[in-house]
């Protein structure tokens, strides 16, 4: 089991889960944080830390979030780890308008 992150860090990228991480297993897009299937350890703390309530475990996803399993693995290899949170806690960083990091 792994953890994911979904559609609703989409545009608002809270990072207070990035803190709470014990093996920096988040890596940061243009519009939001992904976490790497391979090296997130299943610990649960980040849940709680995610204002959106955007991670889930990929085995209580619902039905119509299946595709953010595939989403994180790919994009985690694709971006940065990102090792501690930046702005204000329960404050969302900014996000560049003029880049995506969704897959087309």
């Amino acid at each position: 089991m792994a953890y994911v992150v979904t559609d609703e860090c989409v545009g608002c990228k809270y990072t207070d889960c990035v803190d709470v991480c014990p093996v920096s297993c988040f890596h940061e897009g243009p519009d939001m944080l992904y976490i790497n299937p391979e090296e997130c350890i299943d610990c649960n703390a980040c849940v709680a830390e995610c204002p959106p309530e955007a991670i889930w475990a990929d085995v209580d996803l619902p039905e119509d979030k299946f595709q953010w399993i595939e989403i994180n693995g790919e994009m985690s290899n694709k971006y940065p780890v990102i090792f501690e949170s930046r702005g204000t806690k329960g404050e969302p960083t900014e996000a560049p308008a003029e880049t995506s990091s969704q897959p087309s």
